[in-house]
């Protein structure tokens, strides 16, 4: 799948995520989508803004809660381009986000299909349903050239 052919938010998911390593954070972006419109986008920034819990998911869905003035993300989506950690799993289950799409898994730091998996946990208060792979090339590209740069 070529990136133009990837659907949109996955498009703009990587566009933030682009934006995130040129700032010098690790490239991973999240968009939310209700109703087929993006009512949310934001990338890393745990540098930027010295806050551990900065990462794209935490960040768009803190903004479609403040769009949306409610906590409950109710048939909303969320496009990442990275499988989720712990952190981030957990604040979707909360936020009630309908539908996950990730692009690039992380078997070291993933709690979707790796780690934790937090959504099959008896625990866990809500299941996205989840679709992985979209984009999963060039958001594993951004990260690979992101860390081999540092090296």
């Amino acid at each position: 799948m070529t990136r133009w052919s990837l659907p949109l938010p996955m498009q703009q998911a990587l566009a933030q995520a682009r934006a995130a390593g040129d700032a010098g954070e690790v490239p991973i972006g999240a968009v939310i989508v209700k109703d087929g419109t993006v009512i949310a986008a934001a990338h890393n920034t745990p540098r930027e803004n010295h806050d551990p819990t900065a990462h794209a998911e935490i960040l768009a869905i803190r903004a479609a809660a403040k769009a949306l003035q409610d906590e409950r993300l109710t048939g909303c989506e969320l496009w990442v381009t990275l499988e989720p950690c712990a952190m981030c799993a957990g604040a979707i289950a909360h936020a009630r986000i309908a539908r996950l799409y990730y692009a690039a898994s992380d078997p070291k730091g993933g709690a979707v299909e790796h780690g934790a998996r937090v959504f099959d946990q008896p625990q866990c208060l809500h299941r996205p349903e989840v679709y992985s792979g979209i984009g999963e090339a060039e958001a594993a590209e951004l990260l690979k050239g992101f860390f081999r740069e540092r090296r």
